[in-house]
């Protein structure tokens, strides 16, 4: 018998957005989308009242759904050299942060800067405006922190060469003791 494979219908509960930005606004291949300047979660009027209690945490985690991410073709190699860069490793999709997945979801942990009525002012979002918001929870330090987590080899040089290229602002906020994991990765974003 065939097995049969689950959809899932989602809606989105709210959008980003970037002062200054148009909520249609992309970057262009090798432009640098700053994940750490300041962004507003809007979530929708009819989940307002979900927030009640939310501005008590200094970091949230955002599920997006990356609808302008280019769909990955069925007939794509499921592993790739990170970021097409040599001296990187082959590693699979799984492994990676690149948008294109079987199913374009974004998880970011934010900086929560403010909350107004049903707006989260947030830095560390690396979405772009007009980016659907699919859920918000706050961050639970003692279930997400893993202090024994690690990384591959691959990924802390890669971390290196962005921040000579685009300066250090995720090394700022670990100095100052507010790190994020919003960012990429892998030089893709999010999930």
């Amino acid at each position: 018998m065939a097995e049969q494979r689950r959809t899932f219908p989602v809606t989105a509960i709210g959008v980003i957005h970037r002062p200054g930005w148009p909520d249609d606004a992309t970057t262009g291949e090798g432009d640098y989308f700053d994940p750490f300047a300041e962004s507003v979660v809007e979530i929708y009027p009819e989940w307002a009242v979900g927030l009640t209690g939310i501005e008590e945490f200094s970091h949230l985690a955002v599920v997006l759904y990356m609808d302008r991410a280019a769909p990955r073709r069925p007939d794509e190699p499921l592993t790739h050299r990170v970021e097409s860069l040599d001296g990187m490793p082959e590693v699979g999709l799984f492994g990676t942060r690149s948008p294109r997945r079987p199913n374009p979801i974004g998880l970011c942990y934010p900086r929560l800067l403010g909350r107004d009525g049903n707006l989260l002012r947030v830095s560390g979002l690396d979405g772009w405006p007009g980016t659907p918001v699919l859920d918000v929870k706050g961050y639970y330090v003692r279930d997400e922190l893993r202090p024994d987590a690690t990384a591959p080899e691959w990924l802390q040089r890669l971390w290196a060469r962005h921040d000579a290229e685009r300066g250090s602002q995720h090394e700022a906020e670990i100095g100052r003791g507010r790190a994020t994991k919003a960012g990429d990765g892998d030089g893709n974003d999010a999930a």
